[in-house]
């Protein structure tokens, strides 16, 4: 079959506005305010063979990994009596396509009328709140994935269309808000029955051959475009290194190394001289370097071209397993997906800074500023989590956006009355932290402050980054500002480190001050 290019580029939208419907439908039918507020959430749409056509436009740290969550899905009901229409499948093991135990994925078939194998696959990942573990938020100080909480393996939730209640009732049992997971669940099943419908009026549209076609026509475009990225890149190998700053254990300094080989239309990305796995939680699995890896290269091209399996093909990644880059059962990794990935991917634009200096912006936040807090509030559970913004670097051509998500998260900051509704807060300071972006030609984004006071004695884990080591700079330009985490209880302030767990009480505060990014180029002091 020939490819049209006008049918080509409808196909890229209608397959990337399923994946937005799907979003559409998960957001507003959440329960929690980490997805129906902040949007913690991801859908994508997938191949027969488990290969991503198009994702909508959520949080690049889970789509590059979902694929692998999908294919796992796969293996699972191969071993078993195969896909039915109507089914659905549940995971969150990050070492069989997960992230961290907090993001469960949900797999859905596709199924075209005359064929009995499924034509193709939606899937969505949404983060919980709390899947049980050592702290509420179930993002802990942990040494083992056995700490983190509830560990699902690719297992059948949906048969025929209706929910297995007693898995349901098992895995409910296990956390501490089970109503507020029960509806976030409801959801996720739902933006699949989306998904699936959506999915269905297109092959009864143009049919299974035509659909199928696009999809790897799709999938080829964005191998073209990539390659034709790559090929702009100078011949060479270029390395460059990162630290994370610790693990919460003890471990300091943990060395995140690249060698980038381009030759070509291709290049090689070896991760191997990376520092050995830790025993904190700053472990990431191969997925999510995979995920990094995809994000930037997929930013790199510059065109509107989707994210899929094409665009990772000329690509080659090596990781070492047992690594920090590519973990090995069962380490700790609740922070690897969070912390981990924004690093990489600071070690990816430096390593490409290398080879096109003009190009590449300095570091953003590199952080994610995880919080967590759970407790009870007049008898009732609670459990809160939240990833805050900070400073973006400065690019050759224009300065840092300040106060927002970067790179690996692309969620929103939760407003201040989604908050205070929810949960027995009360958000005392909400701004912009003046002047923490990196000076230079172009000058980084600036940092955000959240105050938040507690209305009821509750549990707290931060789990953070840049803490001591700043967002660098590029080409001259100034680093940003670190971070800072403070507890005020009792009238008494006091710094914590960058992760750290601990009791607050009614009437404590807990402060966010999140980093800076770079500036780009000499500063003008003139």
């Amino acid at each position: 079959m020939q490819t049209n290019p006008i049918l080509l580029e409808v196909f890229k939208n209608r397959f990337s506005s399923i994946a937005e419907e799907m979003g559409v439908t998960l957001t507003h039918t959440a329960f929690s305010p980490n997805i129906k507020e902040r949007r913690d959430l991801s859908c994508a749409v997938f191949d027969a063979n488990g290969d991503m056509i198009a994702q909508a436009a959520h949080i690049p740290v889970h789509l590059g990994s979902m694929p692998l969550s999908v294919k796992a899905a796969m293996a699972a009901m191969e071993e078993q009596d195969g896909f039915a229409p109507g089914d659905m499948v549940m995971l969150n093991d990050p070492f069989k396509g997960g992230t961290h135990l907090p993001d469960i994925t949900i797999v859905a078939p596709v199924f075209a009328s005359e064929e009995n194998e499924p034509a193709f696959f939606v899937a969505n990942r949404a983060h919980h709140a709390d899947v049980g573990g050592m702290a509420s938020g179930s993002m802990p100080l942990s040494v083992s994935l056995f700490q983190e909480g509830l560990i699902i393996p690719p297992v059948r939730i949906v048969r025929g269309g209706k929910t297995d209640t007693e898995l349901m009732r098992l895995i409910l049992n296990n956390v501490r808000t089970p109503l507020e997971r029960e509806g976030d669940f409801s959801a996720q099943f739902m933006a699949n029955v989306t998904g699936v419908r959506r999915m269905t009026e297109c092959i009864a549209k143009y049919g299974l051959d035509t659909c199928a076609h696009y999809a790897r026509a799709l999938m080829d475009y964005s191998e073209r475009i990539t390659r034709r990225a790559v090929s702009s890149i100078p011949d060479g190998t270029y390395s460059f290194e990162d630290f994370l700053e610790d693990d919460g254990q003890g471990t300091t300094d943990i060395a995140i190394r690249l060698t980038m080989t381009v030759e070509g239309d291709h290049v090689q990305l070896d991760f191997s001289g990376s520092d050995d796995q830790v025993r904190g939680s700053v472990n990431a699995v191969r997925a999510i370097t995979l995920s990094a890896v995809l994000y930037v290269f997929r930013a790199l091209a510059g065109r509107d071209i989707p994210a899929n399996a094409g665009c990772m093909r000329p690509l080659t990644v090596m990781t070492r397993p047992g690594s920090v880059v590519d973990a090995a059962f069962p380490a700790a990794v609740a922070g690897g997906n969070v912390e981990t990935s924004q690093r990489l991917v600071d070690v990816l634009l430096g390593a490409l800074a290398q080879a096109l200096p003009r190009t590449m912006p300095a570091a953003s936040q590199g952080t994610m500023n995880n919080l967590t807090i759970g407790g009870r509030n007049q008898n009732t559970p609670f459990a809160y989590y939240e990833t805050l913004g900070g400073g973006m670097g400065a690019g050759p051509a224009h300065d840092g956006e300040s106060a927002v998500h970067s790179h690996m998260t692309n969620t929103l900051n939760t407003p201040i009355e989604a908050l205070e509704y929810a949960y027995p807060f009360r958000v005392r300071e909400y701004a912009i932290r003046r002047g923490t972006g990196g000076q230079g030609q172009y000058d980084g984004g600036d940092g955000l402050v959240r105050e938040l006071e507690m209305l009821a004695d509750a549990e707290i884990t931060v789990l953070s980054e840049r803490r001591a080591h700043a967002p660098f700079g590029v080409n001259g330009g100034q680093p940003g500002s670190p971070g800072e985490n403070v507890v005020i209880s009792r009238g008494v302030a006091k710094t914590e480190p960058g992760k750290f767990h601990r009791a607050v009480r009614a009437g404590d505060r807990v402060r966010m001050e999140t980093p800076g990014g770079g500036g780009y180029g000499e500063p003008n002091n003139s």
